[in-house]
């Protein structure tokens, strides 16, 4: 740590409760109150270097007093400062630092210690340290600036614009922080490496860390971390920098960045982060909107991890709806880089419906529509007006299906989730956003076990919203034999799954006719390779062959429902006839009359037994004619 040392006088001044004595032996004629301390001094060494304690004893010695009592008030640094202060008037030693040169330099110029007073006095050695060596080190000019929180004088001698300007000017000197840096090719060779006059050193140039930069803002107060930060947005410092410098300062007082994301937290939780720091809660609201008004313009020099964090600490500490809104426009903005972590946020209400914020994530869904809309709009039509097919793979609107699909299926569980919230969380994006429909499935998989009192005609409204052509094979498979689906689901997934068989087993057979018509070579009277490779050939014979097998497998599937069928027919045959006998000849058991089959509501017997028949006779119809179909296909 960086020091000036001053005076070469040993340390007479001694403390006695709340007073201050010299050992020199030469009895005391100054007595000064600084704050309810006593400083029992001497009066030549004082008037020799302080204009304003010459003034105050020149006009008590008016009063022929042998001792003088001063009271002075306000001083900056209050007693200690004004110690120092007497060290220096008395030669004593002392040692200037970044901590105490600001509070120092603030007393003297309250006790008008000038060059006007013995020459060379303190406001000089002050002035002096600071320009040469503070305001050239990081460290010590951070320390300077922190000390100059509490102090009214240093914003009125310029000291804070001054360090402030020092500090920003050495972020800025690294040129890998700024926006749009100005490379110095002349001091670096075509290798890299530094040069000295014009010769090649082979001394690479250090990288920087930017810990120095996190950690040393990140320890000032509020007022002052705020003007740092404006000033640096004004000399171009780099977004990312900035976030990360905010993300460092958040992390010391906002409850909830730390803490795991998809974790459920109560009313327990809730009441122990808000205790978690020392900081109030009203405090810590301020800096929480302080720093959203901070954050870079720039979407990508976010985090939306950081926004994520921000965004449960606005719900903890009740942030103004305006505050929040905007971190939830931000995290919409830049919805494609979130991940599932990033939108699972816990639902803090009171009442606790769900398990997770839903309405939060729909108004992020919300921004990040209109945003993509804004986007697409000029450049997403062509003349007529029509929405162009863009690539999967390079729109956001991808990204963020899946994103959905995979959060829908996290809140899907919920018991309390009810379904209107659930049909309008899945409709929150339109249809062509999704490429595949398996985790929609899969989220209305779950979401049925979990709400098995769901009715029919609600079951067949939620399947509805399902796309089965973009359901892959297992997908069809396991939807095929799944028992929560309504009865249309599973025959429309069927329907669905064998017009693929047959469209597969189509262009199979015509890759195979057109295989036998290639033209043959001149020279050699082979088979040319012009319109199918070899490789793609061989490979089109191997599908078509496991197709085949698919077809077997059909039949053999067709010919177990059939079976299964005739049997339910047989079944109930015979409940119909045991039902008939039942109610013309009674039986006597155990001293009453009962029939048989009269357990069962007759109306209730009915519904089901149709319901199976038109479910065993919509699956056997659909498999058979497809077979047939198929086998047709193949015979030709």
């Amino acid at each position: 740590m960086a020091c000036l040392k001053l005076g070469f006088k040993p340390d007479g001044l001694q403390r006695s409760g709340q007073a201050w004595f010299f050992t020199s032996g030469l009895p005391s004629d100054v007595i000064i109150e600084v704050d309810g301390m006593l400083f029992h001094l001497h009066k030549f060494p004082l008037v020799f270097r302080s204009g304003k304690l010459a003034c105050l004893l020149r006009e008590h010695l008016e009063k022929n007093s042998d001792i003088h009592k001063l009271k002075l008030t306000g001083i900056p640094g209050g007693p200690d400062c004004f110690e120092l202060a007497v060290k220096f008037c008395y030669g004593i030693r002392l040692e200037l630092t970044g901590k105490n040169v600001v509070p120092l330099r603030c007393a003297a110029e309250y006790l008008e210690m000038t060059d006007d007073f013995g020459g060379e006095n303190l406001i000089s050695y002050t002035e002096a340290f600071l320009e040469e060596v503070v305001l050239r080190n990081l460290k010590e000019c951070m320390q300077a600036l922190c000390s100059c929180e509490n102090l009214t004088e240093a914003e009125e001698l310029g000291i804070v614009d001054i360090c402030i300007n020092a500090v920003v000017s050495m972020a800025c000197q690294d040129s890998s922080l700024l926006s749009s840096p100005v490379p110095n090719k002349s001091m670096h060779s075509p290798g890299g490496s530094l040069l000295w006059n014009g010769i090649e050193t082979g001394a690479r140039p250090k990288k920087q860390s930017l810990d120095w930069w996190h950690e040393d803002v990140s320890m000032l107060k509020l007022p002052l971390f705020r003007r740092v930060i404006l000033t640096t947005e004004k000399r171009g410092l780099k977004p990312e920098i900035i976030a990360g410098v905010l993300l460092c300062f958040a992390q010391r007082y906002l409850p909830g960045l730390n803490k795991r994301h998809g974790s459920r937290e109560g009313s327990n939780s809730k009441s122990e982060l808000l205790t978690s720091t020392s900081v109030p809660e009203d405090e810590r609201r301020v800096i929480l909107e302080t720093i959203e008004n901070l954050l870079p313009v720039r979407r990508a020099g976010v985090p939306t991890k950081f926004l994520s964090g921000l965004l449960r600490s606005s719900i903890l500490l009740d942030a103004s709806p305006h505050c929040r809104s905007n971190i939830e426009r931000r995290i919409g903005l830049q919805l494609e880089q979130a991940s599932l972590d990033d939108i699972l946020i816990p639902n803090l209400t009171h009442n606790l419906e769900t398990l997770y914020d839903i309405d939060c994530v729909q108004r992020i869904l919300d921004h990040f529509l209109d945003q993509s809309t804004r986007q697409l709009s000029p450049q997403g039509s062509d003349v007529d007006g029509n929405m162009s097919h863009q690539s999967p793979s390079s729109t956001p609107m991808i990204s963020v299906s899946k994103l959905l699909d995979r959060y829908i299926v996290e809140v899907a569980p919920d018991v309390n989730l009810k379904l209107p919230k659930f049909y309008s969380l899945i409709e929150a994006l339109p249809d062509f956003a999704r490429t595949s429909d398996d985790g929609l499935y899969h989220a209305i998989d779950i979401y049925l076990k979990a709400h098995p009192w769901l009715k029919e005609d609600e079951r067949d409204q939620l399947c509805r919203l399902m796309d089965f052509q973009k359901l892959s094979p297992e997908a069809c498979t396991h939807a095929a034999q799944n028992e929560r689906l309504p009865l249309r689901t599973i025959i429309q997934v069927l329907f669905f799954e064998q017009l693929q068989i047959r469209t597969d087993i189509a262009s199979c057979f015509l890759v195979s006719d057109h295989s036998y018509h290639l033209p043959h070579s001149s020279a050699h009277g082979a088979l040319t390779s012009e319109f199918i490779p070899r490789e793609d050939f061989a490979g089109t014979i191997r599908n078509n062959n496991a197709l085949k097998v698919d077809i077997d497998r059909m039949k053999s599937r067709v010919n177990d429902l059939e079976r299964e069928c005739s049997g339910m027919r047989n079944e109930l045959q015979k409940l119909g006839n045991v039902r008939d006998q039942g109610q013309g000849a009674p039986k006597f058991i155990g001293g009453r009359f009962r029939s048989y089959i009269c357990r069962t509501n007759d109306g209730e017997l009915r519904s089901q037994t149709h319901a199976k028949n038109r479910r065993s006779n919509a699956v056997l119809h659909l498999n058979t004619s497809t077979v047939h179909n198929s086998s047709q296909d193949n015979t030709s």
